[in-house]
């Protein structure tokens, strides 16, 4: 036995705090919380979180394998994590207002475009039609996307979805901005495609299920439904409802909903049996262990949802957005169907003479967060003619329909700076950066967005009651 008097204290194998355990990464991270806080964050699929799911994210479930389902795991030691598992299937179909009896959920996908792949591995077979909405159209790549090799004059798949299965799009209406759903009708007349989704990522009108699912039918094609963007609309029923006409549903748990970063996929019990097939199609087909720290913060979160408090933050959602888009319209800007009913509005920049991609620079360089975004008739997603602009995290933040006239404001102010640059630069991005980095306005127009987002709390990082008033 060694002396006690030669015996050195030590430290616990990782017990340090990442402060004192590696204090560049977090100055880093300390910058990009203060990048939050000061900036406006514009991008329609990004939310902050809350406290609670931040400590679910940071907890000892991180420790976990989970393999396999609950009660039905690869490794011991999971009579906790299977409480954890099954409290979130529980509330996630509550929260949608579910028949545990007529509906089922995997809560395991590792975020939405997994949970899409999962629902076509399990329901479809390599090479199989699938419909989905194209993405100048403001759908998502993991519906199918092609564009074309201009030397080989080849199709190039974008997505997996396109690599495994023939993918046919369908569009929006040039004029109303709306899903085109005579050519919808049409095209699926003939190509007969085994799935229909319906779904989007940059689409501001409610969707039209009911014509959906008419359509599905007439051609044999199941309907699934990836509602990821309006998911927390849906839940708190200010969108309309995809469970009544959809035979599987696919969401994100952020955005809209307000979560961490994970998915799940919502699945009809009947004769066809989507349960199994998709849960097999989650594991052991497609991923490993569960997340179990993302699990456990979606079931948090969706005690939140299901809260009166919630209900009114959804609505907020759908109000602020209609406040930035009338405030845009009466600045003369041209969106996208005319509106929105939902958390976003598509602004189509062509009128102006920019990209998307230049208002993106921009709005970066002055603390306004939001994304470049393809419209209806462009031809690249590097530098499409619109840009993409979402109310959630902000309303998260407590802004109303008057603070949003305010932010409108700014992105007008903006608008006309990347103008006033392209006059003198040029067209081309690589001319109009540097030209950006030296604009005196840069300064003034920063301290007015910092200005106004500090002036809110943020909740989860330890701003939450902070403000620079």
């Amino acid at each position: 036995m060694a002396d006690s008097k030669t015996t050195q204290t030590t430290q616990l194998v990782g017990s340090k705090r990442l402060r004192e355990h590696d204090p560049e990464l977090h100055s880093i991270i300390e910058k990009e919380k203060r990048r939050q806080f000061s900036g406006l964050e514009l991008i329609a699929s990004e939310n902050f979180t809350s406290t609670a799911v931040m400590e679910c994210l940071g907890s000892c479930l991180t420790n976990k394998y989970a393999e396999g389902l609950p009660h039905k795991r690869y490794y011991g030691g999971n009579e906790f994590i299977d409480q954890v598992e099954e409290m979130c299937q529980k509330r996630a179909l509550k929260a949608y207002g579910l028949d545990p009896e007529k509906w089922g959920v995997n809560v395991q996908p590792y975020s939405g475009s997994p949970a899409n792949f999962a629902v076509y591995t399990a329901v479809l077979k390599p090479h199989d039609r699938i419909m989905g909405l194209d993405l100048p159209s403001g759908g998502h790549l993991t519906h199918g996307f092609y564009t074309l090799n201009k030397k080989s004059m080849q199709r190039k798949p974008v997505s997996a979805t396109s690599i495994y299965f023939e993918s046919l799009p369908y569009r929006v209406s040039a004029t109303t901005g709306l899903v085109d759903f005579d050519e919808l009708e049409k095209h699926a007349n003939l190509f007969k495609p085994a799935m229909i989704v319906c779904g989007g990522s940059a689409y501001p009108r409610d969707w039209d299920y009911k014509k959906f699912r008419e359509i599905a039918d007439k051609n044999g094609s199941l309907l699934m439904c990836d509602m990821a963007h309006i998911s927390g609309l849906v839940a708190a029923g200010v969108a309309d409802d995809p469970f009544k006409y959809c035979d599987i549903v696919t969401t994100t748990t952020h955005k809209s909903l307000r979560g961490p970063r994970a998915g799940m996929i919502f699945f009809r019990n009947d004769e066809r049996n989507f349960g199994q097939r998709i849960n097999n199609a989650v594991f052991p087909a497609l991923q490993g262990g569960p997340h179990m720290h993302q699990i456990a913060g979606i079931a948090t979160q969706l005690k939140e949802v299901m809260s009166p408090e919630f209900k009114t933050y959804a609505k907020q959602v759908v109000s602020n957005s209609r406040a930035l888009a009338a405030a845009l319209m009466k600045n003369g800007y041209s969106l996208c169907s005319g509106g929105t009913d939902n958390h976003l509005v598509l602004w189509d920049l062509r009128p102006q003479g920019i990209t998307g991609s230049k208002l993106e620079k921009v709005c970066d360089a002055v603390g306004i967060t939001l994304n470049k975004n393809s419209v209806l008739g462009d031809r690249s997603a590097v530098s499409p003619g619109g840009v993409r602009v979402g109310t959630p995290a902000l309303t998260t933040r407590g802004f109303k329909e008057q603070d949003f006239v305010k932010v409108a404001g700014l992105l007008h102010d903006a608008v006309e700076l990347a103008v006033e640059i392209q006059k003198k630069a040029g067209k081309k991005l690589k001319d109009f950066i540097p030209a950006l980095e030296k604009s005196s306005k840069l300064k003034s127009l920063r301290e007015q967005v910092e200005a106004l987002a500090t002036s809110f709390p943020m909740p989860g990082i330890g701003f939450e009651n902070m403000s620079s008033n």
